[in-house]
């Protein structure tokens, strides 16, 4: 019961609490309550303003669409009055314009006349629903055809005489007649007709001279591409008035009509007056394959087929161009009928001035092979030693020739003559100019020839120099040229595929001077091989002298050297006196070789032998020798090549056995080991103090 009672009394306090809480919030309430019977008093107001502004707002929308309703009625009813004055108007200036042409008829103002016909018909076009009078209507197309006739006489008559002033009055009519089409069509036409004059005068006055040496073709063909092209440009605006720039398409596609008729008659009277077929024919005959040596009657010569390839590249870079510069000019124009785009690029690629330009690509295709066969055998046949120069007089003018022919057919900007001419410049340096190059070289017994008495023959040493020469400078030659052709292909071909191909070709040409490497590094070697039999026995005396040296040997060897100087005389007296007569590239290739024959030679000695600590260092300083007068030699460094010598020397200096771990593996350094753990092992060997165990129990 206690504790009953306990929990009522504090349940009791706590309701309280409460109570006291709510009781002092008692006049806050009172507070809030009396602000909102203020604002009711309010809203009330509010109401009340709110029912009036919504009265007043509904009158002002009625009010308004009365007024928007009204608004519109005068709206419609001053369009009415608008078009009604319009109509008025037009009923006064077809009348106008009915007696203006008239009058100007009579007075043969046919300007006025045309602008007043173009006048009636816009009104009459605008206004057909209208009823006007069908009389006036019948009597402007009579006096529409009246003028139309007019025109065409006054136009044609001008036209006949030639009176270009008269032509442009009377050309600028048809517009506003509303027969542009046929004066377009009558415009190109007397275009036409005077590009045919001048080229037919030219052309004639060109078949005059023909019994002469020199006809000037190229400037015949140059004055009819000339006068179509300034046929459209002077006249761009005209046609264009006419027709848009469907009147230029228009006017360039019949121009090209007439240039593949004079333009053709041209190519094939050149081709005629140069005989190409006949000396194509010689051709064939003197050498069915142009690269075979010797057989065949004798050909053309070279000298007027280089003048006729001048000719022939002259006229075929003048079509190129004209027809480069028209389809630019075609694609340059932006409102032209889709259609009409195929048909004008096809006018120019398929007619038949561009199948007769075919032709005679062809017989430029011919001759340019014959040039470069003929004019290559002679360098080859009238080569000889130009003085001051390392190199014969055929390798530059071999490359010169080459350069030449492949730069004139990069000219033709046609890649069919481009991979002729590159594949048959390839076959040459691959057969005749490569059989020239090694005839030298194959000569039998050339060390007896080269040295005479103990001492190198000046003259033969000349010739082996320069035939080596040749071919190390034609090797550059080579990747010159293949550069040069990439670089032009990339400006003149822009297609893949024609890049693709021209690609394939300079593979070959780099064929050509892998080739040249193969045979000049072999033509080294054979000159190496009649060197060194004079070197051999110098060597051979090293397997003589003793390494087990005492510190008087020692001592003494270092004043009177046992054998290093004798072969560095050597080297001199048979391998410096070719320095000057060779190129670099060919002397330290030589010099090179040279050292790879007395190191190895050294290595095998040297294994042979038995050593001192003293006898270790004589052969560090003779390895130290050795190397210090190679590299003056030799613009190459030779220190590689003395590398597995020189760590001999090092290991045979070493004091004791164990002191190699200080220069193996994680020790070594910079510096990277020729020789295998097998053969440090022999070097080890070969120290006289050095015990087999201690060897032995390395771990390399």
């Amino acid at each position: 019961m206690t504790r009953l009672l306990h929990e009522c009394i504090a349940h009791q306090r706590a309701v309280d609490v409460e109570l006291d809480e709510l009781l002092s919030q008692r006049t806050d309430l009172d507070r809030h309550l009396l602000q909102l019977q203020r604002s009711s008093d309010v809203l009330d107001i509010v109401n009340s303003d709110s029912d009036y502004m919504l009265s007043n707002v509904a009158s002002t929308s009625d009010l308004a669409d009365q007024v928007s309703r009204k608004v519109r009625e005068l709206d419609l009813a001053q369009s009415r009055v608008r078009n009604t004055l319009l109509r008025i108007d037009a009923i006064v200036d077809r009348a106008n314009s009915l007696e203006g042409v008239h009058r100007a008829l009579d007075a043969e103002d046919y300007e006025s006349a045309a602008h007043y016909v173009q006048t009636f018909l816009q009104i009459d076009a605008q206004y057909k629903d209208s009823g006007s009078d069908q009389l006036q209507r019948d009597r402007l197309l009579a006096a529409k055809k009246q003028l139309e006739g007019i025109v065409r006489k006054k136009l044609s008559t001008a036209v006949d005489q030639r009176d270009h002033p008269a032509i442009l009055r009377f050309i600028r009519l048809f517009t506003p007649l509303g027969v542009e089409e046929e004066g377009l069509q009558v415009y190109v036409g007397y275009l036409k007709k005077v590009v045919a004059m001048r080229s037919r005068m030219e052309f004639e006055q060109l078949v005059e001279m023909m019994d002469q040496r020199n006809v000037n073709f190229v400037g015949c063909l140059t004055n009819l591409f000339k006068d179509i092209v300034l046929a459209i440009e002077e006249n761009s605006e005209i046609l264009s008035g006419l027709c848009g720039e469907d009147g230029i398409v228009y006017a360039i596609c019949e121009l090209q009509e007439e240039c593949d008729s004079r333009g053709s008659a041209i190519l094939n009277k050149y081709m005629e007056y140069r005989k190409l077929a006949k000396l194509s024919s010689e051709i064939n005959a003197h050498n069915t394959n142009l690269l075979a040596v010797g057989g065949g009657p004798e050909g053309p010569d070279p000298r007027e087929v280089e003048l006729y390839l001048e000719e022939i590249l002259s006229l075929m870079q003048l079509g190129e161009d004209y027809t480069e510069f028209m389809i630019s000019k075609i694609k340059g124009l932006t409102s032209v009928d889709p259609e009409l785009l195929p048909r004008a690029t096809k006018a120019f690629r398929s007619g038949s001035f561009s199948k007769v330009a075919q032709d005679l690509t062809g017989f430029y295709v011919i001759l340019e092979g014959f040039f470069m066969v003929e004019n290559v055998r002679k360098a080859i046949r009238i080569d000889e030693h130009v003085p001051d120069s390392l190199t014969t007089s055929m390798v530059d003018d071999v490359f010169y020739v080459l350069q030449s022919c492949l730069r004139r057919a990069m000219s033709t900007s046609n890649i069919s003559s481009v991979v002729a001419v590159l594949s048959g410049a390839s076959s040459l340096l691959g057969n005749e100019y490569h059989e020239a190059l090694q005839h030298k070289i194959r000569e039998q017994n050339l060390g007896a020839k080269l040295f005479f008495g103990g001492v190198g023959v000046q003259k033969t040493g000349t010739e082996i120099a320069t035939a080596l020469n040749n071919m190390d400078v034609s090797g550059e030659y080579v990747l010159k040229l293949k550069h040069e052709i990439e670089e032009q292909c990339a400006e003149v071909f822009p297609a893949p595929a024609d890049r693709e191909k021209v690609k394939s070709c300079l593979t070959e040409l780099a064929d050509s001077s892998n080739a040249f490497k193969q045979a000049l590094n072999a033509g080294i070697e054979q000159l190496v091989a009649t060197i060194t039999p004079r070197i051999r026995p110098i060597l051979d005396s090293v397997g003589t002298i003793s390494y087990e040296l005492s510190e008087a040997e020692y001592a003494d060897n270092e004043v009177n050297d046992p054998w290093v100087q004798r072969l560095l005389h050597a080297v001199e007296t048979n391998v410096a006196w070719l320095q000057p007569l060779m190129t670099a590239n060919n002397y330290d290739t030589f010099v090179h070789l040279v050292i790879d024959f007395i190191v190895k030679r050294l290595e095998v000695i040297m294994m042979q032998k038995r050593f001192s600590q003293l006898g270790g260092l004589q052969l560090d300083r003779d390895a130290r020798a050795l190397v210090s007068h190679f590299s003056v030699m030799t613009q190459r460094t030779v220190r590689d090549k003395f590398a597995r010598l020189t760590q001999m020397a090092t290991i045979l200096n070493l004091e004791k056995v164990s002191e190699i771990l200080d220069f193996w593996g994680e020790n070594s350094g910079p510096m990277t080991w020729r020789l295998t753990p097998a053969e440090v092992r022999r070097v080890l060997g070969l120290r006289v103090d050095f015990k087999p165990e201690a060897i032995a129990a390395l771990k390399l």
